[in-house]
């Protein structure tokens, strides 16, 4: 018996060992983890559905930012419907310490702000632990241009923090997989398509740059980003840009109170538009919010992007 007890507590002190040993890059930082966290937040629609294509719910507390910026469309409100909303917009440290959560799954203009009272400094005295969306890291940071890997590596590190590395793994790999089976079959032109994203803003647009999630999904349907020089992830430009650009298809984000019919008639209607090649064809299509940012639904919003640009 008293051997078998000492198994045990050389069991028990090996797997609290190794859960030590747990780390994981964060933008510029190596976050460890000394337990999987059971009272997890994650910000946004897109972080959020990343926690549940994982099923970690049971690990969280609630999640944040989506009815203040956006309507919960109905495949991710089914989703959620276990937990909580925080708080409709970027939650306050209070918000954050109030839950008493031991982890917050946000990115820089994900539900933290360079600067701002939520930070992975502001938050560490109280215990949370903060993992940044990598597509948000250029922010404060140098990083690659956007890729694919930049979503697959969140599921991959989300798995690792939260010890379901297999499902992660699976899941990941399930991706790659569809999208490089996808990829194979795909017809399209001799040269990639103009496309311009267009996320809000009539005076000066909110667009996708070399850093988006966007500007991976549009290269893998065939195309290329008429603002990939722009050395930014989402920033605003000036419509003289996009018209001396001349796309040829334009991608509409449809989230907030203007809806994406309302985008594309403001385009179709602006004379400074005219000539542009897009316009002239009228040849718009809508991504939802959460097909746009990194998350489990790029791959099939790629298939959506490559059916409007080439018709497959």
């Amino acid at each position: 018996m008293k051997k078998l007890g000492l198994a045990l507590a050389v069991a028990l002190l090996s797997s609290s060992a190794a859960l030590a040993d747990v780390s994981v890059k964060s933008c510029n930082r190596t976050v460890e983890f000394d337990g999987v966290p059971q009272r997890a937040i994650s910000n946004d629609s897109n972080l959020t559905e990343m926690m549940l294509a994982l099923e970690l719910q049971d690990n969280m507390v609630g999640y944040t930012g989506v009815s203040g910026w956006k309507t919960l469309d109905e495949e991710l409100t089914d989703k959620v419907a276990v937990l909580p909303e925080l708080s409709p917009k970027y939650p306050s440290k209070e918000v954050l310490i109030g839950a008493d959560a031991d982890f917050y799954f946000a990115g820089w203009n994900y539900g933290m702000r360079v600067g701002g009272e939520v930070t992975p400094e502001t938050l560490e005295p109280f215990g949370i632990k903060v993992y940044e969306l990598t597509e948000s890291c250029i922010h404060i940071g140098e990083k690659p241009k956007v890729s694919m890997d930049d979503m697959y590596n969140d599921l991959l590190n989300l798995g690792r923090i939260f010890d379901v590395e297999e499902r992660a793994e699976a899941l990941v790999q399930s991706y790659r997989d569809d999208l490089a089976q996808f990829k194979a079959g795909l017809t399209a032109g001799d040269t990639p398509l103009r496309v311009f994203v267009f996320d809000s803003g009539e005076d000066s647009p909110f667009t996708a740059g070399r850093y988006a999630m966007p500007t991976a999904m549009i290269e893998a349907a065939g195309g290329t980003n008429v603002m990939d020089t722009l050395e930014k992830s989402w920033a605003r430009v000036n419509w003289e840009a996009v018209v001396e650009a001349n796309p040829e298809m334009i991608v509409i984000v449809n989230y907030g109170e203007v809806t994406a019919e309302q985008k594309r008639e403001f385009m179709l209607n602006n004379p400074a538009f005219a000539d542009m090649d897009a316009v002239k064809n009228d040849r718009f299509v809508t991504l939802e919010y959460a097909e746009a940012t990194p998350g489990p639904r790029n791959i099939k919003a790629i298939k959506k992007l490559a059916a409007a640009f080439w018709g497959n």
